[in-house]
Order: C-alpha cells, then sequence, then structure tokens
C-alpha cells in the first residue's frame, strides 16, 4: 500500500511548480479538485485524508466522484472534466513514480471527458455596457478606480487574473501611443494600445491611487492588490446599480468574463475579423475565437444577402366548411354536436386536409 499524502504534496512542489512550472492558476485549480476528492474519498471509506493510500483512488472511486460533482454537488460537465484533467495529470505523474500503479493509472486515465454544451456566449448590448460603467460614483476614489478597472477590463477585453494583476512597470501613458502589456495564460504577452477614455479613466486612477508597496495597479480599500473575488464583489454591486437605469440587466448574469466576451463581440462587430480579434484577446488559436460567429448575427446577415433563395409557387388558401371539417375529423358515434366542435376548432389554426 503506498501512502497518498507523500504523493500529492510531492506532484504540487516538484512536478508542478519545479518541474512543469504552472501559472499560479492552475495551481490553484488542481488543488480544489484534490481537496474536494480526498473529502468525498475520505467520507466514503471512513479515513482521515491525510490517511487515504493510492489504491484508494481506483477507476471505479474516480467515476463515482465525478458523478457526485453533477448530481450531488450541481458542477457543469465543464467542470467536471476540469477535476478529470488534474486527477489525469496526477496519475500520470504516479506513473512514474510508482510503477507497480501501472494498471490503476491507466485505468483512470482511460475516463473519458463529458460532452459539454456549446451555448451561445453571453455578452452585453451597447446600452447595457453604457449603464454599468456610468454606474461608479467619480467624485470618491473608490468610484474613481471602478470606473478604470471597469473600462479597461471591458476595452482590453481582459481575463479577471489579467486585469487585477497588471502592474505600473506594465503601463505606458506618456507616449504618442498608450498602452498595457497583458501578461495573459501560459505565460503569453502582449502589448494591447488603449482608447483615449480608458487613457483618462487610469490617468485620472493613477493621480488618486498614491503611493503603495504593492506594484500592481488596482488597490484594494487596505492598500493590497485586489484580488479576483474583489473584482467581482465590485463588479456584482455595480451591476445592481446599473438595473435602475437598464432593467434588461436583471435577465443576464454579468461576470468579468461578461466583460471580456462584450469586447470580443464589439470588435468583430467593429472590424469584421476573427483574426483581429484572435489577436487582441490573446488566443493561441482561430478555435476559441469561434465561438464569437456563432453568436454574432451580423456575420450571418452576409450570407443571407449574398445567397438567392428559391421563391416559392404562391396561391390562395380556402377554408374548408365547418360541416365537412368536423365529419372529416370526427367519428359518425361522436356525440358532440359539429357546432361545439366547430367553436373549439375556431381558436385553433386551419389545418390542410388531404381528403
Amino acid at each position: 500500500m503506498t501512502p497518498l499524502a507523500p504523493l500529492v504534496t510531492s506532484f504540487f512542489r516538484s512536478n508542478l511548480a519545479a518541474d512543469k512550472g504552472v501559472s499560479k492558476h492552475t495551481t490553484a485549480s488542481y488543488s480544489y479538485a484534490f481537496k474536494f476528492l480526498c473529502r468525498y474519498v475520505s467520507d466514503r471509506l471512513g479515513k482521515r485524508p491525510s490517511e487515504l493510500f493510492l489504491e484508494d483512488l481506483d477507476a471505479r472511486m474516480i467515476r463515482d466522484f465525478l458523478e457526485h460533482l453533477e448530481q450531488d454537488a450541481g458542477n457543469t460537465s465543464r467542470t467536471r472534466n476540469l477535476r478529470l484533467t488534474a486527477i489525469r495529470s496526477f496519475m500520470k505523474y504516479v506513473e512514474y513514480e510508482v510503477p507497480s500503479a501501472l494498471e490503476q493509472v491507466r485505468r483512470v486515465r482511460a475516463i473519458s471527458n463529458k460532452r459539454t454544451e456549446e451555448r451561445l456566449v453571453s455578452h452585453l448590448t451597447r446600452g447595457e455596457m453604457k449603464a454599468v460603467l456610468d454606474a461608479p460614483d467619480p467624485g470618491t476614489r473608490s468610484g474613481v478606480r471602478d470606473q478604470a478597472m471597469l473600462y479597461l477590463g471591458f476595452a482590453a477585453g481582459l481575463r479577471v487574473s489579467e486585469l487585477v494583476g497588471l502592474r505600473l512597470d506594465e503601463i505606458e501613458l506618456d507616449g504618442p501611443y498608450p498602452s498595457i502589456l497583458v501578461r495573459g495564460k501560459a505565460r503569453k504577452q502582449r502589448r494591447l494600445p488603449l482608447w483615449k477614455e480608458a487613457t483618462r479613466a487610469l490617468r485620472a486612477w493613477l493621480v488618486v491611487r498614491g503611493s503603495a508597496p504593492t506594484p500592481e495597479v488596482f488597490l484594494n480599500a487596505r492598500g493590497e492588490a485586489l484580488t479576483d473575488s474583489g473584482f467581482r464583489f465590485i463588479l456584482n454591486k455595480h451591476v445592481r446599480t446599473a438595473v435602475r437605469k437598464c432593467p434588461s440587466l436583471t435577465e443576464k448574469r454579468v461576470s468579468p468574463h461578461v466583460l471580456r466576451h462584450t469586447c470580443a463581440m464589439n470588435s468583430l462587430q467593429a472590424t469584421r475579423d476573427i483574426r483581429k480579434v484572435a489577436m487582441w484577446l490573446g488566443h493561441s488559436s482561430l478555435k476559441s475565437t469561434e465561438i464569437y460567429l456563432r453568436a454574432d448575427p451580423t456575420e450571418k446577415l452576409d450570407t443571407i444577402e449574398q445567397a438567392l433563395p428559391p421563391n416559392l409557387r404562391r396561391g390562395l388558401f380556402h377554408v374548408e366548411d365547418k360541416l365537412i371539417a368536423w365529419l372529416a375529423g370526427q367519428k359518425l358515434s361522436a356525440v358532440d354536436s359539429w357546432e361545439d366542435d366547430a367553436k373549439d376548432t375556431t381558436s385553433r389554426p386551419p389545418t390542410l386536409n388531404s381528403a
């Protein structure tokens, strides 16, 4: 029997951090997966998490855990697949550390991802986005900060981690073309030019920000770097305020990523070039950007306008006599009169009879 705890700790410290050098966001995602997995197995077997063995994580247990995530914990198929990805990565590490567990590893890694529904991306209209941007009070310090954050998140299409992780030395406002350096996923960097309004909002915040020991641009009330959850809280607060001027926001779930989607849709409708949208968002593949083509109706309008639809043969439809219609649709033994049925049929659309 192989203790599980030493393997898990060495997987995070040696394999993920030292060997692969994954980002802190990937490490956090994997740690969430193992926290839930160890708690689930611990409850199933009646052991403490630190007393579990590698052999406890067989394929049947992993499948039961994934089913528990969807049915009991209310997770989506996408979240289920993310947890499975973390477990597969761990099992790949175990394959070399514990060769005797090769068959167990093979069975766990053979568990397939679940198909997910490809929904249209949620984004805001121009009026809805304007209402959210106008929600902060520019007469207060926090309002100046929030205006700059929301505008930059929308205008640059930043992920929430990119926004709160933006540092002072990554902003260039004094040159002829104000810009920011964005550190994206997989350590990919991109430099984005700023709109004049975004530049103005950033300048206003930097004036009232003052000096702070942290290098991040956006700070919380304690003068520390703002966190992902902190930005989500601020966004939700201003969305509740914006609902008063734009009631349609009540029908949408506005998350930080919705601001990014809104930027992408705005850029696609302005440029009509998916490659420019992918470059702006920092996508390494156009496949990630194609979701916006499905959500943009203007892209389909070109197809409609350029196509030559065939003409349909036209004619006049004659409504059949009520008595004949009753005789065609009722048995002779029916007790209801044709007049009662005729009244019922008046509320239904007429049908074509082939008799």
